[in-house]
C-alpha cells in the first residue's frame, strides 16, 4: 500500500537534521499566538516594525524562551497592513485577500543560523522586497524514497542569496541566516519556513499566505512544517 507525503516526512523523521540551532536540555520556546484570536496584536502593535519586535522579544523574554514558534494554518490579521495581500483587480481579475498563513514561523534575533534539514539542492532564490513579502529567500530541492519536494527559507539576510541556484547543500548545512528588517520583507526578525510538494513552476517565490477558499489545497501542497521542524514536542505542555 502506497503511503502520503506526509506520512513518508513522518516515517523519515527522526533521520531529519535541526534547521535552527537548540537545545532541548538548556533551551525553551514558547508558542507564539498571531491569530485573529489574539486581542493584544493590535494595528498600533503590527503596523510598526519595532513596536511588532518590541512585542515578539517581550513574549520571548517572558517565557525565557530562545525562540518563539507556531502559525501554521493560522489566520492572520497583521497581512492587511501589505497591498501585495489585499483584495485587488489583476489584469480585470478579482484576486481574493490572503489571511491564512501555511508555513511556520521561528522567532529569534537575526543572525540565527538556518541550517538544511536533509540534502539538497538549491532550487531557486529571489528577493521577494515589497513590503510584507518574503525579503530574501531560498528554496531547496530534496529526493527521498522516490519523492521529490522543497523546502521554502523566507526572511533571510541578502549575503545568503550569494549561494547560487543548483549549489548542493548538505544534512546540517548552514546555508542562511535570519535577516534584519531592511532585508526581510520588513518584518521582525524570524525565519518562514514551508514544505512545498508542487511548485506550480514558480521560482525563488511561492505562497506562504493564501485566500481561505484554497485552504485544503494548500494544506495539501504545503503539509505541516513540523514534519521536518520536528520542534513542536519540545514546547510546554
Amino acid at each position: 500500500m502506497s503511503i502520503t507525503f506526509s506520512q513518508l516526512l513522518a516515517k523519515h523523521q527522526p533521520f531529519f537534521g535541526r534547521i535552527v540551532p537548540f537545545s532541548e536540555a538548556s533551551e525553551r520556546l514558547v508558542a507564539l499566538d498571531l491569530s485573529t484570536q489574539n486581542g493584544s496584536l493590535t494595528p498600533e502593535v503590527y503596523t510598526s516594525v519595532d513596536r511588532f519586535s518590541a512585542f515578539i522579544d517581550q513574549q520571548l523574554q517572558q517565557a525565557n524562551a530562545k525562540y518563539g514558534i507556531g502559525g501554521y494554518m493560522e489566520q492572520r490579521k497583521v497581512y492587511s497592513q501589505s497591498a501585495i495581500f489585499m483584495e485587488r483587480q489583476d489584469h480585470g481579475h478579482a484576486v481574493a485577500e490572503r489571511t491564512l498563513h501555511v508555513g511556520v514561523d521561528v522567532w529569534g534575533p537575526a543572525g540565527t543560523p538556518v541550517r538544511a534539514p536533509w540534502g539538497g539542492s538549491v532550487h531557486s532564490l529571489g528577493f521577494n522586497q515589497q513590503p510584507g513579502d518574503y525579503g530574501a529567500t531560498i528554496i531547496l530541492q530534496h529526493q527521498l524514497d522516490g519523492y521529490t519536494f522543497y523546502t521554502l527559507y523566507g526572511h533571510l539576510s541578502l549575503s545568503d542569496l550569494k549561494i547560487g541556484e543548483n549549489h548542493y547543500v548538505s544534512i546540517g548545512e548552514t546555508f542562511a541566516h535570519f535577516g534584519s528588517p531592511k532585508e526581510n520583507g520588513g518584518w521582525p526578525p524570524h525565519l518562514h519556513f514551508q514544505i512545498i510538494q508542487d511548485m506550480e513552476g514558480k521560482m525563488g517565490d511561492y505562497p506562504g499566505v493564501v485566500e481561505l477558499a484554497k485552504a485544503d489545497y494548500y494544506a495539501q501542497n504545503c503539509p505541516n512544517p513540523d514534519l521536518l521542524l520536528h520542534l513542536n514536542r519540545f514546547l510546554p505542555v
